[in-house]
Parts: structure tokens; C-alpha cells; sequence
């Protein structure tokens, strides 16, 4: 809302202000309006950076805590019996015009890969969780950076200002949705944490039901006043202003956000398609409404909402590999065919850039030792993208014969984020943020390439 507008709503509500006891003066109130218009910075809803042509408009982001098996996924290795080297331990098919290898365990997945740009040759710096998991969100291993999806909002703001500009579905780290020294306006929006249930989950503290809606808008007009006059000649209102346009983001969201958690207009054929309500919880796999993450993300992608962070973990599996993975899979497949359909259908996909993957890959099995084990691998792994211009039904980059390094196509989560960020129409290596004395970007110092071969 700019200064302007902040006037025009002030000076139409004296009247009822007038009226209304706060407990305060009007003559003080007053008082403190005018000096609140006087004060307050124009809010921004982007960065002001100037965009390349953009090939999409917002972001799905399927993130798969815990490391896929990529050899039992989407990177075939037929088994050799040679020692140390046991190959893929699931039955893979050719699916598509390509006739692109993708595993038994994600059938309805393999029915669009037509529309999917698998990359085998992921690559990131450490195979340590903690550590992969912030590069792949923030670009860092060890500090507290700004996420990816909170630079995407900054580079681009909100097409809705209604929403957030971005929504975090089962977040389980506050770095996922964290925007760090950004601007607290582009922080992300959780909605469940840590494997909540989803069917109950909701944006917390927007309902209020205790005074009517003119009532509310009156409240939040006179403590806006006030943090208008605290702003008065501070030097750094970064946070302050966040805070006010927090406010007012949660202000309007009440008449929003509710009904787009509610699924009740959806009819049962969909929700059988997602697989709502459905949740599995076998060994280390989280019980998780995957099915409700993913329509809930159809439906922020129509709102408006520019980045949405869908999360589902369990995929650290060490131990109980083929039970594991069989049912980690089972869990996302249909759920993930359901949303591609959808968005293709709705002509979504097009302009939304669908992205799939976890901080690494998976060694594959010991044949010899007879266990059902694996460990860590971020020398070579899988990622997948869809919509948003790229390249539909092709593979780019190779690991070596036994699934452990990328050989050829190497693409590391630098290279990932300036590609994401270059869909979007932004420049990611030039799109900075003066913090601490230098200015930073979501590529880091080294900065990222663009991998212009995964577009059409």
C-alpha cells in the first residue's frame, strides 16, 4: 500500500474514529495519523529490479528431505554383479516419446513424463544433512541466509495482494521459509510444521471473530498510526516497515487465506486423484497428507502465490531401503500426477515451474553384505523440473556407470538456483542485497550458471 493510499484510508476513517473509544484523545489520535502519513516510506512489493523476459510466473517446489535413491528413481543402472556396484534394486520401464527410464515405484509420476526435464547429474559440496539442506534453500552451508523462495519474492513481489508472495507447506526448519536479513515482508508464510496434520493445519493468528470486520480495519488503522510515528526519523525502518506490512498482509488474508485451506468445494473425484487423507508412516517415512499439500498448492498457484514450498521427508534411508522407498514413493506418486494434470489442464503449467528433489542422492546397495543399507551421495544425484519453458520429456547430464558421480551435464544447486531464478526472468548472479557491509545474492560469492540446455 503506498503513502498515498495509506492517506486517503486514514483521512476516510476519522470520522469513525471520531466515534470510537480507545481510551485515547481524538485530538491524540489525530495527532498521531497526520504524523504517520507524514512519516511512512512508500511499501514496496518488489525489489525494483529490472526482469529478463520471464518464461514463468511462480514456482511449485517439491522438496524431498532426506536424500532420494536416485538409481531406484529416475537414474536407471542396470545391475552388473560386479563387486560394490549392485545397480538399481527396482524394475525400471522406458515411459514417453523418449522413452526416458523411471522406476516401478512411481507409475503415475511415469505417465507425464512428457512434461518432465529430469537432470541426472545434480551435484552439491557436502554429503551432511544439516549443511545440504541450507545450501539447497539459501545457498549456504553455514550461515542463516534469506531462502530461495524469500529472494524470489523479493526479485518479484506477490500477484496478490491478498497473499503471501510465499507459502510454506510441512516445513520442518525455519530456514526453508526464513528471510534472514531481507526485508521481513518477503519471509515465507508456514502453514504446518514438523508432520502436523495437515487437515487441521492453517496461517496462524489472521481469524478473529471478536469485532466486525469495520471494527478491525478501525484497530489496525490507529496501531498502524502508531508505528508510523515510531518510524519518524529512524535511520534503519527496514524491520519496522516489515512489521507494518505484516500487518496489513494479515489484515486483508483474513477474507482469503481461509477459503482457499478450505477443500470442501473440491469435488471427491479430486480429492481421490491427490490422495487426500491418505497417510502412510512406515519405518522412517513421516505420516504426511501429501495428497492435501499438493491441491492446496494447485490452489495457491491460482491465487497468485508466487513460490510454494511443498515438503515431505523421510528419504534418509539407511536402513530398510526397499521398504522405505517403496512407501516414500507410493506416498508422492499420484498426489504429484494429480497436480501436473491439473495445472496443465487449468493452463498453469505453462508458467509454473515445478521442481522436485532433496539436498542428495543415495549410493547403491553392497550386494555382498547382504543388507538392506544405504548411505549419503551429493556427488551425483536426480532433480527434476516441469512447465515453466523447459525442455519436456529430456534428460540432461549422466552419472558414471555405477550412479555415485555426474560425468557429464554436472549441475550444482548454484547453477540450479540462477536457472530457477533466470525462468523467472530475474538475473540471480546480479540480483543483490547490501547486508553487513557487501552485497549478497542467493548464488554466493562463486555465482551460479545458467543451464540454458533445460529450455525449449
Amino acid at each position: 500500500m503506498s503513502t498515498n493510499n495509506n492517506s486517503v484510508a486514514i483521512a476516510t476513517r476519522r470520522q469513525m474514529l471520531q466515534t470510537t473509544s480507545f481510551g485515547f484523545g481524538y485530538l491524540a489520535l489525530q495527532s498521531l495519523c497526520q504524523q504517520a502519513v507524514a512519516a511512512a516510506p512508500p511499501a514496496s512489493a518488489t525489489a525494483g529490479i529490472t526482469p529478463n523476459v520471464p518464461r514463468a510466473r511462480r514456482v511449485i517446489f517439491l522438496c524431498m528431505s532426506g536424500g532420494p535413491a536416485q538409481m531406484d528413481t529416475f537414474d536407471y543402472k542396470p545391475q552388473t554383479g560386479k563387486k560394490k556396484h549392485a545397480g538399481s534394486v527396482f524394475d525400471f520401464s522406458q515411459h514417453g516419446e523418449n522413452g526416458i527410464w523411471v522406476s516401478e515405484l512411481l507409475p503415475e509420476t511415469a505417465r507425464h513424463i512428457d512434461r518432465m526435464c529430469i537432470i541426472n547429474g545434480m551435484h552439491a559440496d557436502t554429503g551432511n544433512h544439516a549443511q545440504s539442506f541450507l545450501q539447497l534453500h539459501t545457498g549456504e552451508r553455514l550461515r542463516k541466509r534469506p531462502s530461495m523462495g524469500s529472494w524470489i519474492s523479493y526479485g518479484l513481489g506477490t500477484e496478490n495482494e491478498n497473499l503471501p508472495g510465499f507459502i510454506s507447506l510441512n516445513a520442518s526448519k525455519p530456514s526453508v521459509y526464513s528471510s534472514s536479513f531481507l526485508p521481513t515482508e518477503f519471509e515465507g508464510t508456514p502453514i504446518g510444521t514438523n508432520g502436523e496434520d495437515m487437515s487441521q493445519a492453517t496461517i496462524r493468528d489472521i481469524a478473529s471473530q471478536h469485532l466486525p470486520h469495520s471494527a478491525r480495519r478501525q484497530q489496525i488503522d490507529f496501531v498502524q498510526a502508531m508505528n508510523g510515528q515510531h518510524a519518524t526519523g529512524r535511520v534503519d525502518q527496514s524491520n519496522l516497515n516489515g512489521v507494518i506490512e505484516s500487518m496489513e498482509l494479515a489484515f486483508r488474508m483474513q477474507s482469503s487465506a481461509p477459503d482457499l485451506l478450505d477443500l470442501s468445494n473440491e469435488t471427491e473425484a479430486t480429492l481421490q486423484r491427490y490422495r487426500v487423507g491418505k497417510k502412510l508412516s512406515v519405518g522412517t517415512c513421516r505420516p504426511t497428507d501429501f495428497g492435501r499439500q499438493c491441491l492446496l498448492a494447485r490452489r495457491f498457484a491460482e491465487a497468485g502465490v508466487r513460490f510454494i514450498e511443498v515438503n515431505h521427508g523421510g528419504w534418509d534411508q539407511h536402513k530398510n531401503h526397499r521398504r522405505d522407498l517403496k512407501a516414500n514413493c507410493e506416498t508422492i506418486d499420484a498426489p504429484i500426477a494429480a497436480l501436473l494434470e491439473d495445472l496443465a489442464a487449468r493452463g498453469l503449467l505453462e508458467d509454473t515451474l515445478l521442481v522436485w528433489g532433496g539436498e542428495f542422492g543415495r549410493p547403491g546397495l553392497v550386494p555382498e553384505n547382504g543388507k538392506d543399507e544405504t548411505g549419503h551421495n551429493h556427488r551425483g544425484f536426480t532433480f527434476w523440473l516441469a512447465g515453466g519453458g523447459v525442455k519436456a520429456g529430456y534428460v540432461h547430464g549422466r552419472t558414471d556407470d555405477t550412479g555415485s558421480r555426474a560425468v557429464e551435464g554436472k549441475v550444482h544447486f548454484r547453477d540450479l538456483h540462477a536457472t530457477i531464478l533466470h525462468a523467472l526472468g530475474l538475473d540471480a548472479n546480479n540480483m543483490t542485497y547490501q547486508h553487513a557491509g557487501r552485497a549478497h545474492r542467493l548464488t554466493g560469492p562463486e555465482g551460479g550458471q545458467v543451464i540454458h540446455d533445460l529450455f525449449a
